[in-house]
């Protein structure tokens, strides 16, 4: 009986992980084009299918605490162990383990993304306040004399 409850769980997360990952892609896409509409939209349903996914881990840690196991792959092993579903369920984790292991490399090269877009605003917002006018060059061709820096209202 736990053994197909624990079998259940696993598979009702592999969907919402595939479209997770997928959002995590079309994130990707929006922010090199900074369409912060479709932005937002993505971080509405990641939000939900993170607590949805969230929900199902601590539904699969309660239930193999309940049976005296530990709730992480080897807790599980215990179960299928002891399963005639064994196979599928060790082989429904490796998919769900693998999926978030996709999901990890994205989300973090989209944080990455959104750091180097940070660091190009940061440079902009110096440029046009006049904080980097030393580098910046006149119509004599030379650097420009230091200038106090101004309030993006007056550039």
């Amino acid at each position: 009986m736990h053994d197909t409850t624990l079998l259940q769980l696993i598979e009702q997360d592999i969907a919402p992980m595939q479209e997770l990952l997928e959002l995590l892609q079309n994130e990707a896409v929006a922010l090199h084009g900074r369409d912060m509409q479709l932005l937002e939209q993505i971080l509405a349903r990641k939000q939900s299918l993170i607590i949805l996914l969230e929900q199902h881990g601590q539904r699969r840690g309660q239930l193999l605490s309940d049976l005296g196991l530990s709730a992480d792959r080897a807790g599980v092993q215990a179960v299928a162990a002891q399963s005639p579903h064994g196979d599928v369920m060790l082989e429904r984790l490796d998919t769900l383990a693998q999926l978030m292991d996709a999901c990890q490399q994205v989300n973090s090269t989209n944080g990455r993304i959104i750091q180097v877009q940070q660091q190009v605003t940061n440079n902009q917002v110096r440029i046009l306040t006049g904080g980097d006018s030393p580098s910046l060059y006149n119509s004599r061709g030379s650097t420009s004399p230091l200038t106090k820096p101004r309030a993006l209202s007056q550039v």
